[in-house]
């Protein structure tokens, strides 16, 4: 017994978009198809896949697994069939590429002009998410992700290390003074990221998570509140680089740091099982010595 890829498809869009109208839209078909296919696919299991209420639908435990499987056999599908296409001398089809926004804008903005023109047959999609994302969930082929790896079912390329720097503008500093230790730092208005605690883990010696006056989710709103004025942040040095050489930021406590940070560590993810890993190759080997960390 078997169900066809396309209920399948039209299945995952029923969750994805979270009911079957969203769907039928999203996928340019009647909603009544919509309806078919799932009854369908749940009829040929023999289970109920969703839980229907009148204002939401969700998934039941044995749904909950299903959907995992079908993202991940759609995926290998895909992949295998856009691989079939990509042989030849060059990679070909579409890569999925996610990282947190500062490192798209600060480095691989840079870099995709000079890729498109080495591999015009590749079409390249950016994604930008501040969070670690679940790569099958998003339909993302390889992911850049800064930090230390806990994933053992990912397969993961080192891109180098980019040192932190507690940094802030001349502005700032004249008005409210240099910290000269990390004690120092109490007096002063901090930047941070929201949301977990590790990511206001500065890279000071016997220091713990700073408090935030000024939190944002994305690490570019950082820096330009830093380059603003707006308080002392610690960024990494792929984003603030060019800034320090300029003088519009200026940086702190150096000689308190520690040697190494788990949050300077900068790697290239994918599954191990990936069916385009020549497209996955040619990306990474063309990105990452021209990457400035």
């Amino acid at each position: 017994m078997q169900t066809r890829s396309d209920d399948l498809t039209i299945l995952l869009a029923v969750v994805d978009n979270g009911g079957f109208s969203a769907a039928a839209d999203m996928l340019d078909i009647q909603v009544a198809r919509v309806s078919r296919a799932v009854s369908k696919i749940e009829k040929q299991l023999g289970v109920s896949i969703l839980n229907r209420t009148t204002r939401r639908l969700e998934l039941t435990d044995e749904g909950q697994q299903f959907i995992h499987s079908v993202r991940q056999g759609l995926l290998q599908l895909q992949q295998a069939e856009e691989d079939l296409v990509s042989r030849g001398d060059l990679p070909k089809g579409r890569l999925r590429v996610d990282a947190a926004s500062p490192f798209i804008f600060h480095q691989l903005i840079p870099l995709i002009k000079g890729f498109s023109e080495a591999y015009p047959d590749i079409q390249l999609e950016l994604t930008s998410n501040e969070g670690i994302v679940d790569l099958l969930e998003k339909k993302t082929d390889v992911a850049i992700r800064i930090g230390r790896l806990v994933d053992s079912t990912l397969h993961a390329r080192p891109l180098g290390r980019s040192l932190l720097h507690i940094v802030a503008a001349p502005k700032y500093l004249s008005t409210q003074g240099v910290p000269q230790t990390t004690a120092q730092l109490a007096d002063h208005q901090l930047l941070g990221l929201s949301g977990a605690k590790s990511l206001n883990q500065w890279p000071l010696k016997g220091f713990n998570c700073i408090q935030p006056n000024i939190v944002s989710s994305n690490g570019e709103s950082v820096r330009q509140l830093a380059i603003a004025g707006n308080g002392i942040a610690c960024l990494s040095a792929f984003m603030v680089k060019k800034d320090i050489e300029a003088g519009l930021l200026i940086p702190l406590l150096a000689d308190q740091k520690q040697v190494s940070h788990d949050c300077e560590q900068i790697n290239a993810v994918y599954y191990k099982s990936s069916t385009i890993a020549r497209r996955i190759s040619a990306f990474i080997d063309y990105i990452q010595p021209k990457l400035s960390l």
